[in-house]
């Protein structure tokens, strides 16, 4: 019994602290399953205050999932762009469909799961949220808050802490009031990751005025910068790219990027490698530019060559007028490139 009232102690002050200083965002001003999963697919590697922006976008370009699915792959790609992880958008694009298959939103954490693109944490935030399902969402805010109140140092990338905290979350889910005027599964996910996101931050948490800290574990015996752990696994790798923008009477050439590689299904100007036969040709329009991403660092050169003929390209390139690139999804990289022209 002791046991119980210290979960319902920490979920009711969360919930209380959320009605004070939880994130006002578009999204939860809606019960609208469509509109929520866009939120989600878009946050998953992407910080709230980018993605709002192309939440909004995404939204009045395509108000509802069948306008989604109505659209091209590469004008959800082409708006998608800047936002990175292109292949989120991809897999939003495909599970727009999969729905309009359905013939209806799925409603449970299941058959939620099904949809392309989306995983555990995904599918537990939109069945709580916009279903009021009993799911427990498990992202770096939740692992943080977890691992900092309860002092768990169990790395928590590891197979070991993925179950641990799993269940753990689980376990301090509220259970459902049975009523339809209150959604306190979604109100409690959406509690414990605004905490971590707000209150108790990765760097300088407010630990004095944070209403846990009487039962912090982590606070308690001064271990609140070690936790949570997590096992280093990432190597940054680097990469040199050069391009060419060919420039012939108004038209230049493009070629959409294929599997297995960064930026799969975007188009870029011609890549200068052993595939293409092409060396560097032209003026040098910019060199070393560089461009970060989470597992590599990419620099490029960017060049502009305006033969006096239409050169041979591989089979895989076509011609388009120069006012009409912006009509093809590229990546954020090409667009700071094509900025320089």
């Amino acid at each position: 019994m002791e046991a119980k009232s210290a979960i319902n102690g920490f979920a009711h002050t969360l919930l209380d602290w959320f009605q004070t200083y939880g994130r006002e965002l578009p999204w939860r001003l809606t019960s609208d399953p469509y509109a929520i999963w866009l939120s989600e697919i878009i946050l998953q590697q992407t910080q709230v205050k980018q993605g709002w922006d192309y939440w909004q976008r995404f939204m009045h370009r395509w108000p509802t999932v069948d306008d989604l699915a109505a659209a091209s792959e590469d004008e959800v790609l082409r708006e998608w762009q800047g936002l990175g992880y292109y292949s989120r958008a991809r897999n939003l694009h495909f599970a727009a469909r999969q729905i309009v298959a359905l013939e209806h939103f799925p409603n449970t954490f299941e058959e939620i799961k099904q949809l392309k693109g989306v995983g555990d944490y995904t599918a537990a935030a939109i069945a709580s949220i916009a279903f009021g399902q009993p799911t427990a969402v498990v992202d770096g805010n939740v692992y943080r808050v977890l691992a900092r109140h309860f002092g768990i140092a169990t790395p928590i990338n590891s197979t070991e802490g993925k179950k641990e905290f799993s269940a753990l979350a689980q376990s301090l889910m509220p259970e459902a009031s049975g009523t339809n005027d209150e959604n306190i599964c979604g109100l409690y996910n959406q509690a414990i990751m605004d905490f971590g996101a707000i209150q108790c931050t990765p760097q300088s948490p407010k630990c004095i005025v944070c209403p846990l800290q009487e039962s912090c574990e982590a606070l308690r015996s001064g271990k609140v910068s070690l936790l949570p752990i997590k096992q280093k696994t990432l190597k940054i790798k680097t990469r040199h790219l050069i391009y060419i923008y060919i420039r012939y009477q108004g038209e230049t050439a493009i070629h959409r990027r294929g599997e297995g590689d960064i930026w799969q299904g975007l188009w870029e100007p011609l890549l200068v490698d052993e595939n293409t036969g092409i060396g560097i040709k032209g003026k040098l329009i910019a060199k070393d530019v560089k461009h970060i991403l989470t597992h590599r660092v990419l620099t490029a050169d960017f060049y502009l060559w305006e033969p006096n003929e239409r050169p041979q390209l591989p089979d895989d390139y076509i011609w388009i007028k120069e006012a009409d690139i912006d009509n093809y999804g590229i990546p954020r990289l090409i667009d700071i490139l094509l900025t320089k022209l």
